[in-house]
Formats: structure tokens, sequence, C-alpha cells
């Protein structure tokens, strides 16, 4: 802002220019919202959605990398040379059978709406403007392979909003790991010569049921669950193969590898009882719980009620913030916020087949505009003296 300009009319002005670029661009922000949610690609499959992105961003002047650090669906783009440098995360992937039941199309559509925003500021506010594709947050760790890679290292602040039933603030996630299970049997009639079979299909009964029994000693703050994919070929066959993927849920990364072990116990009680081979894979590495940062999460809420966004919500509190996300391992590294924006539809919540459809449409939409322009908003007053009318804590508390 020049010293010359009163800093309540400066920051009226940029408030505006944030509102006034977010209204120009609001067409081709929700058509990229809708093309995402009607051409859902699974994790590392998000071949449509990453070129989308990068065309987008492109066409507005970005310099863009495809295929980013080896990643054949992750992007890279950047606007400005400054020393302050914000990095926007864009998620596009959906989850099997559900399509985008979590709303990552709105997700890619409100950063990439606040990237837009924040280039018209970077030359006067020595910015960097950073967008990230990242594939995979559904359970392939996505952001933890290009962290691994070198991406995100030096951020001043990373941040996104992720849709949810109603506005919630903090993001509270879970640390988790997502496993492979397999076991290997013997496949034999179960007719005419079940003797000469080793069912793994009983390995994985024994184990739910070890399972089962596990959770009377959970500790408060975990979860444990997944899904059988492979049960056997036919009822006249005993199963010699089984499949499965499980996570597991602690508050920390620390509790979380304690419980871990209690698991693969329960998968290896299996193993033994029927005389099959088990193997656990790894699907990613493990999410960390997540480090907001304060002073940015105070500016983001203050700019989001501007707007008309409301926090008070009790079920932003009670089924908001639990979910996991590969975010917090950007957040332990960088300092970060992921928030919730709501989209009115409470009790139905993200991964539920009806939250799919209300991931488009006007509730959809606007979510789409204040999420671009809280963001930007966020940015320029977390980075620079309050030139948005918005002051938050002191830098470092």
């Amino acid at each position: 802002m020049s010293p010359d300009i009163p800093r309540e009319h400066g920051a009226a002005e940029a408030r505006t220019r944030v509102l006034d670029s977010v209204a120009e661009h609001r067409g081709s922000l929700i058509d990229f919202a809708d093309r995402l949610h009607a051409h859902p690609e699974t994790a590392w499959e998000e071949h449509r959605a990453a070129a989308w992105t990068a065309e987008l961003l492109a066409g507005h002047g970005f310099d863009v990398t495809t295929e980013y650090l080896g990643l054949p669906t992750a992007v890279y783009a950047q606007w400005g040379s400054g020393s302050r440098r914000i990095g926007l995360m864009v998620e596009y992937d959906a989850l099997p059978g559900l399509g985008h039941a979590c709303g990552h199309n709105l997700i890619a559509a409100i950063s990439v709406g606040a990237a837009l925003a924040l280039a018209e500021f970077a030359a006067e506010q020595d910015l960097t403007v950073e967008v990230y594709g990242t594939p995979a947050e559904e359970g392939g760790g996505g952001k933890i392979e290009m962290l691994d890679r070198g991406a995100f290292t030096g951020l001043d602040l990373a941040l996104m909003a992720h849709p949810g039933p109603v506005d919630s603030a903090e993001a509270k996630p879970y640390a988790v790991s997502h496993s492979h299970v397999e076991y290997r049997g013997r496949a034999a009639h179960a007719a005419a010569y079940p003797e000469q079979g080793i069912n793994a299909n009983d390995a994985f009964l024994i184990a739910q049921m070890a399972l089962g029994l596990l959770r009377q000693q959970l500790p408060a703050g975990t979860r444990v669950h997944g899904i059988q994919t492979r049960g056997g070929e036919a009822p006249n066959a005993i199963p010699e193969r089984t499949e499965g993927r499980w996570y597991v849920r602690a508050e920390t990364l620390e509790n979380l590898q304690g419980l871990q072990a209690r698991v693969e116990r329960c998968f290896e009680a299996g193993a033994h009882a029927t005389g099959t081979e088990l193997t656990i894979t790894p699907e990613s590495k493990p999410y960390s719980e997540f480090r907001t940062d304060e002073r940015a999460l105070a500016l983001y809420v203050a700019h989001a009620e501007s707007l008309g966004r409301r926090f008070d919500s009790p079920a932003a509190h009670a089924t908001m913030n639990r979910a996991s996300t590969d975010m917090g391992n950007v957040s332990q590294v960088v300092p970060a916020i992921h928030p919730y924006i709501g989209l009115g539809t409470y009790p139905v919540s993200n991964h539920q087949p009806a939250f799919a459809a209300h991931c488009v449409g006007e509730a959809a939409e606007q979510a789409v505009v204040d999420g671009a322009a809280a963001l930007a908003l966020t940015a320029l007053d977390y980075v620079g003296p309050a030139t948005t009318g918005v002051e938050g804590p002191p830098a470092g508390t």
C-alpha cells in the first residue's frame, strides 16, 4: 500500500479488488468445478483433472509445470517472484464408487480462484503465488510424495478450504495409516476335497473378529476400520486369495505407531489360525495430525464471517474436523490452515452419495466464491501489513 494512501482506504480498495477478481472469474471457476464433478477420477488417475487445472492457470498467465516432480498427475503453477511465498493446494481426486463425495472439485476451484485474485497483488506485495495440484489425497498420500521430492519447502503459508456440511474453522484430523492386507492359502473343491484347501477367507473372518474384540480396549480418539475387497471366486471353491484395505487412526503419529502394531497382530492371528500367508503393504506413508497456524486461522475466520459465513453451528464442533488428510504432513513443515466451508447439508456429510450431489449447485457455487475470496484476503493480511481491513493476532502467537 502506498504510504500516502490512508490505511482504511487501502484496505477497502484491496478487499474490493479481491472480490472483483473472484466475481470476474466466477463463471470459469464454476465450470471448472462442475467438469471435475462430472468426470471423477480416483487417486493417481486424475489425468483430466490435472490437465484442466494446468490449462486454466496457464490461460491466465501462470507459469505451469505438469507432471511435477515426476508425478504424472501433479501440477505446479507460479505467478510472480516475490520473497513472500503463498501456496494454495488443489485437490482433485474422487472416491471409488462415490465420485466427488468429499468435494475435491470445489477445493480445486476455490484454490484456483484465490490464486487468480492474489496474482493481481504479486508485484506490489512482494508475493510469489504458487498453486500445487496434489493427487491422491484419498488414501494415496500425494502430498507426502511431493514433500519427499522437495515440494512446499519454504512457503510462508500453505492454505486450502475443504467443503463440509457446515462451516468449521480448525481442522483436527487424525493421524492415519492405510494398509493393503492380503492372505494367500490354497484352493480346493469345497465339497469333494475340502481337506486339501487352506481357506484365505477364514483368515479374514478371524482377523475381523479379533479386531472387533480389540475395539473394547482401544483408547479414546482412535479408529480402526476397513473393507474386504476380495473374498473368493466361487462358493464351491475354497478361497485361495483374499484382500482388503484397512485404516488405523489416532490423535498423533506417535500414538498411531503403537496402535498399528496391535491391529497387525489381529491380522497375524488370522494367518496363524488358518495356515495362510499374510502380507500387509502400506498404501502410503502415514498421514500426520494437523498443526494449525493460529494467526492465519484467525484471519480466515474474520474474513469468512465478513462474507456472511458462520462458525457457530454445534455440528461444526461435533462432526466436521476428525477426518484425516495428507495436508497434515504439509502443516508439520510450513505454516498452514485447513478450514471447512459449509454447503448447508447437515446431517448429510462427506463421503456419502448425497453429499456428492450437493457439490454442484447454488450452495456449492457460493462456497467457491466465498472460499476463494476468504483465502486470498487471508493470505494478503498474513504476509504483510493488514491490507484488507482485518487485524489478526501478532505474528508468532
